[in-house]
């Protein structure tokens, strides 16, 4: 009889600890910016919710501790970033993090509180733009887009304000954390700012930058995992519930083509 309810009770703890095993295993972390890549995330969030799996949206605040988190294993997956920035971080600091999936373009915005065109710029203004590599550099491109420097050729996204061979209103470009560059609109002329952290603010990139990048632009964000974990399985039903019906309807009347979905609609839909 001892023997008997010994070997339930051993049945009965195998059959728990495989309960929390599996519990643990439908539970992914999601690193997210604030603004609209975690207010998609909670779309997603719910989608999956229905599919039992539980996603836990992580917070950040800049653009180097989601990285960091993601290479150190404390979130699964993250998203707020385009994939020349995954690239150059991850080259930087020597992580194996790699692109699962394209997520949505967030063009980037040039707004002022002082001028309504770039035109009205005068003799040394003062233009603020994000101090990471890879977004300085792309709104370096576009003042050079804009007619307002000249860069030396075939940088690119590489180039650094070293690089600008050019600048006949002799602009002064200061360089700023991304998240600190809306506050910083009342010191300066002009500043670029990344949509996510223009629309936490209150901007509406359409109506209130004085110039905005394209449509066409390369730039599209993307979910980010640590390489090798490409087809675990709960990282798929994320990728096929950010790329469903639900979610472009929502980003097409929540933000009216200030971002725009950077994927095609997936076969299955929730």
């Amino acid at each position: 009889m001892k023997k008997g309810i010994l070997v339930t009770a051993i049945f009965l703890a195998v059959l728990f600890s495989m309960g929390c095993l599996a519990s643990a295993q439908q539970t992914l972390k999601v690193g997210v910016t604030p603004g609209p890549h975690e207010e998609i995330m909670e779309i997603v969030r719910d989608i999956l919710a229905q599919r039992g799996i539980k996603v836990v949206l992580i917070p950040f605040q800049d653009y180097v501790a989601p990285n960091i988190a993601l290479a150190q294993g404390d979130i699964d997956v993250n998203s707020f970033q385009h994939e020349p920035y995954l690239i150059q971080f991850a080259a930087d600091r020597k992580l194996d993090l790699v692109k699962l999936a394209p997520t949505i373009n967030f063009p980037i915005g040039i707004y002022s509180r002082r001028v309504t065109t770039l035109a009205d710029l005068r003799q040394r203004s003062v233009i603020a733009i994000p101090n990471d590599p890879t977004n300085g550099g792309r709104v370096l491109v576009l003042l050079e887009k804009a007619g307002l420097i000249k860069l030396r050729p075939g940088l690119g996204i590489q180039a650094t304000v070293f690089d600008i061979i050019d600048n006949p209103k002799n602009l002064i470009i200061k360089e700023l954390d991304a998240a600190q560059l809306p506050r910083a609109l009342e010191d300066v002329d002009a500043a670029a700012i990344n949509t996510n952290y223009a629309v936490e603010a209150g901007l509406n990139p359409v109506k209130d930058s004085i110039y905005l990048e394209g449509a066409d632009s390369p730039y599209v964000n993307i979910l980010a995992i640590r390489k090798g974990e490409e087809n675990r399985l709960l990282l798929q039903e994320l990728v096929k519930a950010y790329h469903s019906q639900q979610v472009v309807e929502f980003v097409n009347e929540k933000y009216k083509g200030s971002l725009i979905p950077g994927f095609e609609i997936g076969e299955i839909q929730y």
